[in-house]
């Protein structure tokens, strides 16, 4: 599984997870969701994204 699609299944899962807690929980988690949005957002212009950065340096070395 390539980063990208770690990225995004890391993102999808977190999304519902907090649409899940703001049904069942408190509304405010939807802040959550937008937070995750947002990230995702604007990691498409700007090329940058926390969760890259943590996962490329977690990865296994290579020989």
């Amino acid at each position: 599984m390539t980063v990208e699609n770690k990225i995004r299944a890391f993102a999808g899962s977190f999304i519902l997870a907090s649409l899940a807690l703001a049904q069942f929980h408190d509304p405010r988690w939807l802040f959550f969701t937008a937070f995750v949005g947002l990230n995702l957002l604007q990691s498409s212009f700007t090329g940058f994204c926390p969760l890259e950065m943590i996962l490329r340096r977690l990865a296994p070395k290579s020989a």
